[in-house]
């Protein structure tokens, strides 16, 4: 019913075409951006076919670079539900991320919860979409004394900003562990503006925390918190809340109108963060794990 392909696939844009048809029926896309990136990637892929060859579901995996357990994430075409795909396709996911490994369910829908239950599945992890108007914003507070906050001036910051990334990000599975790679990939995307990539530095130009901006969908007039960051030396300084408010003020002087982030539902301090500067929960993302 589905096969493993390891490289390439040859129907990455039909394999689009299931997530987006997914995405207009459930109300949420079921593919986060580096499964997405990852679908024209070597894989693994687990991939289902329906009548005549052509895709009906799809699972990505991804492993860290660092090796370890993996994740999976999971797309069936609306049309070919209920025929047993999305737990053909689970399964197989499951096969190749390795012990401890997870598969999300974005937006953790009643049809997601019911097939954990059924393969026996345990929620492992949490990840919720914030939101928030970008009109009626707070001023941007003063930083404290000896830092001053400027914006990317090129390819000479992203080393620092690679090691404050890795540093503040050591136990996360996803953003921790960067390399080179991973900044160029960004830096080299279509929606990466210079101006929104601000950087907090010391009286000697060394970085102690960066806020990342993005324009995540223009039409829709959405920005993004897409990467909140702060080295260790920079703790406690108010340098999260800063940067946080000085990207929000440039992603309202662009004409959007509201703005997202993503934060692990257990990390009650850049959930207090958020919560006073206005954001509220939007969307449940939730890891399942075999325990």
């Amino acid at each position: 019913m589905v096969d493993v392909v390891r490289g390439p696939i040859a129907d990455a844009e039909a394999v689009l075409g299931i997530a987006g048809a997914a995405e207009a029926a459930d109300g949420i896309g079921p593919l986060s951006e580096q499964f997405r990136l990852g679908i024209a990637g070597d894989g693994p892929h687990v991939l289902a076919r329906g009548a005549g060859g052509a895709p009906s579901g799809y699972a990505g995996v991804v492993v860290p670079p660092a090796g370890g357990p993996g994740a999976a994430e999971v797309v069936v075409a609306p049309s070919e539900r209920r025929r047993g795909l999305g737990r053909a396709l689970v399964t197989g996911a499951l096969d190749l991320v390795g012990d401890g490994g997870t598969v999300w369910a974005h937006g953790d829908l009643p049809a997601a919860r019911a097939l954990a239950a059924s393969l026996g599945l345990t929620a492992v992890r949490t990840l919720l979409n914030l939101r928030r108007p970008l009109a009626g914003l707070d001023p941007v507070p003063a930083p404290s004394a000896g830092v001053t906050v400027r914006t990317y001036a090129g390819p000479a910051d992203d080393a620092a900003i690679l090691a404050v990334n890795n540093a503040a990000f050591s136990w996360h599975p996803e953003q921790g562990g960067w390399t080179g790679e991973q900044i160029d990939e960004r830096t080299g995307a279509d929606w990466f503006d210079p101006a929104g990539l601000f950087l907090a530095v010391d009286e000697q130009d060394r970085l102690l925390g960066f806020h990342w901006t993005k324009v995540a969908d223009p039409a829709a007039g959405l920005g993004e918190v897409y990467i909140v960051a702060v080295a260790p030396a920079g703790q406690g300084r108010g340098l999260g809340r800063l940067l946080t408010a000085a990207g929000l003020e440039y992603l309202a002087g662009r004409g959007l109108a509201e703005v997202e982030l993503y934060v692990e539902g257990d990390n009650e301090a850049a959930l207090r963060t958020y919560t006073r500067l206005g954001f509220e929960e939007s969307e449940r993302h939730v890891a399942y794990a075999l325990r």
